[in-house]
């Protein structure tokens, strides 16, 4: 993920200019842009392999220099196009399509053909492409993953291969692997068990590491730890693509998660960021602490979501003029991303506030599927995890009586349970707030707990919403809506961008605090003015940036970060580690000699 200036054709070598931040040098050639393109070695590619290979296709910009060297003169319409002209060709095919799912099969096409044009598409178009490559569309496209299956996008790893995940991680055909999202697939998003089928969140995720942060492709791996499902559709399913048999569990499970982060470590070293998604909430928990102190590591649906949440909380402080313990919190739900966002809040009371972590605990209520997480619960009992939020009070089960018991100030939905945030609950909410302020954060879109008409509606327009999936502008009440979408892209990408270059071996949630802080402060007036507590997705890749930065400064100031020497100006130096989507030449290098070395001896 390193760029060399043009110093280094000098003999100027740049500190800073590492072919591996921390590992193997990779071989690289120089771009028109002035940094550095991840090349291949002439001598073992054909003109052929430009054609069959995704990473080294572009389609009809080959040059006609390009073209005959190559030796695939005739193969390509005679028309030479730019990227930037196939890049709008592409949009236009794209935008023929209707129905969500074909538009995320014509990008998982582009991507098996030409890799650059696919993320010069995604990252340019950010906005318009996060539903169809990310959620809520991705959600469908893992239900229907068994139909839609043409090539390899990762890695399987089933629990048959146990004793042998290493010679499995071997078969993966790049070898500056620094970034691995990994699921089991047993909690997809809200969709539940979809085992093997799972496989197209972390495709997603690290497609957009890639087109938001600027992580280079092949230093990406997803990877399905198929361990099988319990769900009985999918094992009748003539069509379904993994393991026919229920989930294995208990210490055998265990042991395979081990033998695959010890192999993960031993393949690629010990920095190597392992990103956990969608394991059930009894692994993720576990997991995350058990590892988060020996790996790099961090799980997104606990950590990540609970990031981008807060974020949008700070900036709904902006909003409604308060502070954090100002509020107090009411979760619909109480697992991996309700325990994550209230564990934060607490953090950011006491970094921002100065309000001991545990007086922060005493501001935030949870509900989960038993009802209102009190001490001493009759029915169903506390768990270990949340135990912190159980305070005194009577036993509740039903939110809308428990809204008008404990008249929170924020609400806020991470249970997947749709359209549970009532008219009645919102009217509530508005009646006794000036600016009540809910997050109706499942997705896909179809488990929201509402919807932002809704919010607004059943506030009088007075709501400062934000939810995990998008939802069209509202015009209503004197004014226009643009309500924000809490997605994780905001956060995922540029905090493993900033782990990544500044070589961080344990992250810790104050990492996320710092995301989230960074993320909040880029939300401007003019975005507070329209509804909308996080910046235009539009602005993604900066804003990825911007947090990777100021995840390395607090990597620096505390310590943690690993890549010396420190660059003085940190922004510059993460910049320089971009993935830069242009086309190349590619063609090898060419250079003269100077005239005196073809002269013969003279004896």
């Amino acid at each position: 993920m390193s760029s060399m200036s043009n110093g280094v054709a000098n003999g100027k070598q740049n500190a800073h200019h590492l072919d591996r931040l921390g590992a193997r040098p990779v071989g690289r050639q120089s771009s028109s842009k002035g940094v550095e393109a991840f090349s291949v070695v002439p001598s073992q590619v054909t003109g052929m392999d430009f054609l069959r290979d995704p990473k080294l296709y572009k389609g009809m910009a080959f040059s006609l220099e390009e073209r005959q060297t190559l030796g695939i003169h005739g193969l390509l319409p005679p028309r030479i196009k730019t990227q930037e002209e196939m890049a709008e060709h592409s949009m236009r095919n794209l935008r023929r399509f209707d129905d969500p799912l074909n538009k995320y099969m014509f990008m998982a096409d582009l991507l098996e053909r030409n890799e650059k044009l696919f993320y010069k598409v995604l990252s340019e178009n950010t906005e318009e492409l996060m539903p169809i490559v990310y959620t809520p569309t991705v959600g469908l496209a893992c239900q229907k993953f068994g139909l839609a299956f043409k090539r390899p996008k990762g890695l399987f790893i089933t629990i048959h291969d146990k004793g042998h995940v290493y010679e499995v991680l071997k078969n993966w055909p790049e070898q500056d692997v620094r970034c691995i999202v990994v699921t089991d697939g047993e909690r997809i998003l809200g969709l539940g068990d979809l085992g093997a089928q799972g496989m197209g969140i972390p495709v997603g995720k690290l497609a957009l590491n890639t087109a938001i942060a600027g992580i280079p492709p092949s230093q990406t791996l997803p990877i399905t730890l198929d361990v099988g499902t319990n769900r009985q559709e999918l094992l009748d399913d003539i069509d379904y693509i993994g393991l026919r048999h229920k989930r294995v569990t208990g210490q055998e499970y265990d042991d395979f998660i081990d033998e695959f982060m010890q192999a993960v470590v031993r393949r690629y070293g010990q920095n190597t960021l392992i990103q956990f998604e969608d394991f059930g909430n009894h692994n993720a928990f576990r997991f995350l602490k058990k590892y988060r102190d020996k790996y790099c590591t961090f799980n997104d649906d606990i950590q990540g979501t609970a990031s981008v949440a807060v974020a949008g909380i700070l900036a709904a402080l902006k909003a409604t003029n308060t502070k954090l313990k100002d509020h107090t919190f009411l979760f619909q739900g109480a697992g991996e991303a309700a325990l994550g966002i209230a564990n934060l809040i607490a953090m950011a009371m006491e970094k921002r506030e100065g309000v001991p972590y545990e007086e922060g605990l005493k501001r935030v209520w949870l509900k989960d599927s038993r009802g209102l997480i009190v001490k001493e619960r009759p029915d169903g009992g506390i768990s270990v995890h949340k135990a912190p939020w159980a305070h005194e009070h009577k036993p509740m089960t039903d939110l809308g009586e428990i809204v008008k018991e404990i008249k929170p100030t924020v609400l806020i939905g991470a249970a997947a349970i749709p359209n549970v945030f009532t008219p009645e609950i919102i009217r509530d909410m508005a009646t006794f707030n000036k600016q009540p302020v809910i997050f109706a954060l499942s997705n896909p879109t179809s488990k929201a707990e509402c919807t932002a008409e809704q919010a607004y509606v059943h506030s009088d327009g007075r709501a400062v919403f934000a939810s995990g999936s998008p939802f069209p502008t509202y015009q209503g009440f004197g004014k226009t809506y643009e309500p924000g979408q809490g997605n994780n892209a905001y956060i995922f990408p540029g905090t493993s961008l900033g782990v990544i270059c500044t070589g961080i071996h344990h992250i810790s949630d104050s990492v996320f605090l710092s995301s989230a802080e960074g993320l909040a402060d880029m939300v401007q007036d003019s975005d507070l003015a329209v509804g909308r507590l996080y910046p235009p997705l539009s602005s993604l890749r900066e804003i990825s940036v911007k947090i990777a930065t100021k995840v390395a400064k607090e990597a620096y100031k505390s310590g943690s970060a690993s890549t010396y020497p420190e660059p003085e100006d940190k922004e510059h130096f993460i910049r320089q580690q971009l993935y830069d989507y242009a086309y190349d030449t590619s063609l090898p290098a060419r250079y003269g000699w100077p005239q005196e070395a073809f002269k013969k001896l003279e004896i």
